[in-house]
């Protein structure tokens, strides 16, 4: 069995009916510490599987990494507690060209919880400032009829949430509507860092011409995720946050919310929209 998933023995309990035990497959939730050079950077909680992609990712987030060339290896090493076994929890990451400089102003030690990554870390200004890309300038368009779509072809490639209903996914599209590449984890955040640091390792960064669909809310944190790579377009299930708005709408970037049931709802960036 995949290390992103366990399966438990539960007892399932109806109204009308007596109390069942029976088996369950749920989504895995672990710690992963990520290094820097051998530093402890940050610390998250995420779904194992795609790790590399998932350092990588948010090492674009934190503004430390642009370009492929600047991450020279990744490995994973043991935990340093106990004794010394490689429990692939821990990730440390060689960067280069000059990122240290850069990676000793974001330098942090935090506990990151799976629905939540740098909470009040990052102001609005930071953000488009430090931001490598403008997504202002981006050329992509697209038919509404393509964007309704997007929703269901997510669904569809959703191979854990279908086992356990128990994780976010992001799947980025390109401007045709076909995906390129989906990523699931508890944290809809970890999944955006997983497809972000997919498109650094494949050297595609700045994902311009591509639209960025994903479960749940779209909060303040994948809005800047979404412009750190180079990202015009980000489509949610849920509802934005005002934090959100505000800053998609400074970015130039396209925000959609409530992508489900047929239609969605426009909070900046119309222009992208054909009829």
């Amino acid at each position: 069995m995949s290390r992103s998933v366990v399966r438990t023995r539960l007892t399932a309990v109806r109204a009308e009916a007596p109390p069942r035990v029976r088996e369950d497959v749920l989504a895995v939730e672990e710690p992963l510490e990520i290094r820097v050079g051998g530093r402890r950077f940050s610390v998250t909680m995420r779904t194992p599987g795609d790790d590399f992609d998932l350092v990588a990712g948010f090492l674009v987030s934190e503004g430390v990494l642009t370009a492929t060339e600047q991450l020279s290896a990744m490995r994973y090493c043991a935990s340093g507690s106990g004794p010394a076994e490689n429990t692939y929890n821990v990730v440390d990451a060689t960067v280069r060209d000059g990122r240290e400089a850069v990676l000793l102003e974001r330098e942090r030690s935090v506990y990151t919880t799976s629905s939540c990554g740098v909470c009040g870390l990052a102001s609005l200004d930071a953000v488009t400032t430090d931001s490598a890309w403008t997504v202002a300038e981006d050329p992509l368009r697209v038919p509404r009829e393509l964007l309704v779509e997007l929703p269901e072809r997510l669904r569809e490639a959703q191979a854990v949430f279908e086992r356990t209903g128990g994780v976010h996914a992001a799947g980025l599209f390109d401007a045709d509507g076909s995906l390129l590449v989906l990523r699931e984890d508890v944290g809809r955040h970890n999944a955006v860092d997983k497809v972000v640091g997919w498109g650094l390792r494949e050297g595609r960064l700045p994902l311009r011409g591509t639209m960025l669909q994903v479960s749940g809310r779209a909060s303040f944190e994948l809005v800047q995720k979404a412009v750190m790579a180079g990202i015009p377009l980000l489509a949610a299930v849920g509802a934005p946050s005002s934090l959100a708005v505000d800053l998609a709408r400074r970015s130039s970037l396209t925000l959609l919310g409530f992508s489900r049931g047929g239609g969605f709802n426009v909070y900046a960036g119309a222009e992208r929209l054909l009829p």
